[in-house]
């Protein structure tokens, strides 16, 4: 009876290992692709801003003031998302808790 009592727990402790490398392993499988495109994205998003304060600052005659007013509207993102960050820290830790708990 001893045994098999003790092989049941090695056993259930073996399931509870595995079970939480499999989710371990999913959580990697999804973050790996998001940081590949976060990186590639950023890397367009900063090319696109340059082109797109040039091109205001050419439609305005200054370059200077082209670079200042995209910078002014990242700034009103930056308070927009300061405003929501609650509401954006839930949301990231919801799709974080469904990626682990979720078969």
């Amino acid at each position: 009876m001893i045994k098999i009592l003790k092989d049941y727990i090695e056993n259930h402790v073996e399931l509870l290992r595995l079970d939480a490398t499999e989710k371990t392993l999913k959580i990697i499988g999804v973050s790996v692709p998001l940081l590949i495109m976060t990186v590639m994205g950023s890397f367009f998003i900063i090319l696109l801003n340059i082109g797109l304060a040039l091109m205001i600052g050419k439609w305005i005659e200054s370059y200077a003031l082209g670079f200042f007013i995209l910078s002014g509207f990242y700034l009103l993102m930056i308070i927009l998302a300061y405003l929501f960050r609650h509401q954006i820290k839930d949301a990231i830790t919801n799709k974080a808790i469904e990626a682990f708990f979720n078969d």
